[in-house]
């Protein structure tokens, strides 16, 4: 055994030091992802059902009203700064009524220092501009940043899930 390395079978020496600050490491990761998807998805969701029953003012709050902030839409809009993305979620909440249901399938998520993202997928059914009910599936993705504290989006990408085609056989 080579002298001042210890045995790496008794759990001592440079590798095993290293292990367990790997460990800490992800464990110390895994926590503040996690700390980030309960401190905001909740929030994020009950402001997307605000929004899609026509109050807009929960998914104000919900973001920074620093620049940059960036909005490419699912329907099209794409905007930037805070001035243009409060016009369009306002008008966004006018253009929906009649919500049959909202859920947000969260696909991953990451947190480091003041900066996270999430992916994932909002489904819900809901009347377009008057239209009749249909159900929609837009994939998603968020960045965020904290400031003074609180989580707010500074993107978000959203489109609609295309139609896939079924081979037939």
């Amino acid at each position: 055994m080579a002298r001042g390395r210890g045995d790496p079978r008794l759990g001592r020496g440079p590798r095993s030091n290293l292990r367990r600050r790997q460990r800490a490491l992800y464990v110390a990761a895994v926590s503040e992802v996690d700390d980030f998807v309960a401190a905001t998805l909740e929030r994020q969701r009950e402001a997307e059902i605000a929004l899609h029953e026509g109050d807009v003012e929960p998914r104000l709050a919900m973001w920074s009203h620093e620049d940059p902030v960036t909005l490419f839409g699912a329907y099209g809009v794409a905007k930037q700064g805070w001035e243009e993305l409060e016009q369009t979620f306002r008008w966004l909440a006018g253009r929906f009524s009649n919500l049959e249901g909202y859920d947000y399938e969260l696909v991953a998520a990451g947190a480091s220092g003041d900066l996270a993202y999430t992916v994932g997928y909002e489904r819900h059914s809901v009347s377009i501009e008057g239209g009749p009910v249909k159900p929609h599936v837009i994939r998603v993705t968020h960045v965020y940043r904290r400031e003074d504290g609180e989580w707010k989006i500074v993107h978000r990408h959203g489109d609609e899930e295309p139609v896939r085609d079924i081979p037939q056989s």
